[in-house]
């Protein structure tokens, strides 16, 4: 540290901090101590830079919160292309599952989840929310590439990869939330049930059970296509929010993946339940498992964030074009262009991806005593050339190529777009090895 105090500022540029009540401002320059925001200061008369100082060169760009892709299986970069264009029970139970028994292990793990940190560093994702199995690998590839994380050990009552027998899948769950649980504050533990269908009811509820006992938060697939709907209704004469309100899960550490077939009634339970929503647009697209009601859980005052999905179901885990996919897309579904505008959007994939997480306090947003979790997006292109509207060139005109710098907790992650943590050529050539024995 500096004798200022300072470790790093992030000098010139626009500062889009999305604190409520901020205006943008010109010629920002963002002080950092350690891993926290500790001053902001705007205008041409700043002094220069204290020396010994490091600093991120922002003019012509846009200093902003990094994005938090509250919804995807990061090691499913293994698996990008394998199986496109096939319905989604199809596509899950003939081809993924399958792939999945047989060339996932702690390795194959670790390196597709390093390559969907090293997607995601490019493209200005800072947090990210997982689901899958062999997680310990998962979180040592999120402990090495800087990024903060919610990494999920998979639950589902199947023969699974790291579970060969069902009847273990939440004794797993349990050691995994006993051994990371309080190990950092950047990287936190919870379970992923699959879904209402995959899951029985006892597993459902012991799940529940054990998230609440470690404080963590329980994440599920719901409600995600129609066939789902009626093989549960078949099944237990309930619909799934119903269903899962009967079990005791409905709570507010839940966290509801895709929500694409949920009835008004359904939706003002959730609400009531405080259960937090992660819209995934592209995935629901590609797998043809509807469209999502999304200004509807906004007008019920449900808690939004946006996710990518995995790779297998997307393809990419670019998170700005998955706030154009979703702007766009409830458009042309309502047949109007004033829904889900690009501010709705542009908070889902911020401060609503931290409301989902418990960290709004901490991430989402640029403000004094804040986490230093921050983008720079280049606006030198000419692609975002002119620029109106922020909000608006972000959704609808930026890519995640754009970005230049990353930080999380204060540490570069990427600067110039070179990442600093990782070695991508590394990564690449390993994981096209896997995809060799794969394909």
């Amino acid at each position: 540290m500096s004798r200022t105090g300072t470790d790093l500022i992030i000098e010139g540029g626009i500062l889009l901090s999305r604190a409520k009540g901020a205006d943008p401002l010109e010629n920002a320059r963002v002080w950092i101590r350690g891993d926290r925001i500790h001053r902001i200061e705007t205008g041409s008369s700043k002094e220069p830079p204290p020396p010994g100082v490091e600093v991120i060169d922002a003019r012509k760009g846009l200093i902003m919160p990094g994005l938090v892709n509250a919804h995807c299986h990061t090691a499913m970069t293994l698996f990008r292309g394998l199986a496109d264009d096939l319905p989604l029970k199809k596509w899950l139970f003939e081809k993924i599952f399958p792939a999945e028994a047989k060339h996932l292990s702690p390795d194959t793990v670790y390196w597709g989840s390093l390559l969907g940190c090293l997607e995601m560093i490019a493209s200005g994702t800072t947090t990210f929310v997982d689901g899958y199995f062999f997680q310990d690998s998962t979180i040592r590839a999120a402990q090495e590439s800087g990024l903060r994380a919610l990494v999920a050990q998979g639950v589902i009552d199947f023969p699974a990869p790291g579970v060969p027998d069902p009847g273990d899948n939440l004794k797993v769950g349990e050691a995994f939330l006993k051994k990371w649980s309080g190990v950092s504050d950047r990287i936190f533990p919870g379970l992923f049930c699959h879904s209402p269908l995959t899951c029985s009811e006892s597993t459902l509820r012991k799940a529940a059970e054990l998230s609440a006992a470690y404080s963590a938060p329980l994440q599920i697939h719901l409600s995600e296509t129609v066939e789902e709907i009626e093989e549960i209704l078949k099944k237990t004469g309930r619909r799934p929010v119903h269903y899962l309100e009967r079990l005791g899960i409905l709570r507010g550490r839940l966290i509801a993946a895709h929500a694409v077939h949920v009835s008004e009634e359904e939706i003002r339970l959730l609400a009531e339940r405080d259960v937090k929503i992660v819209h995934v647009p592209e995935s629901n697209m590609k797998l043809a498992s509807g469209i999502a009601p999304i200004p509807r859980m906004m007008d019920a005052g449900l808690v939004l964030a946006l996710g990518t999905d995995g790779c297998a179901s997307n393809n990419n885990l670019d998170l700005f074009q998955e706030m154009d996919c979703a702007a766009k897309l409830h458009k042309v579904a309502a047949l109007d262009p004033e829904c889900l505008d690009a501010e709705s959007v542009l908070h889902m994939a911020t401060l609503g991806g931290a409301e989902l997480l418990g960290l709004e306090k901490e991430i989402g947003t640029i403000e004094v005593g804040k986490k230093a979790d921050i983008i720079v997006v280049d606006l030198e292109s000419p692609h975002l050339t002119p620029c109106y509207s922020l909000p608006s060139t972000l959704v609808y005109s930026a890519v995640g190529a754009d970005v230049k710098d990353v930080l999380v907790d204060g540490k570069v992650l990427m600067k110039d777009r070179t990442i600093l943590t990782l070695d991508a050529a590394v990564i690449m050539e390993r994981v096209r090895a896997i995809a060799g024995e794969i394909g």
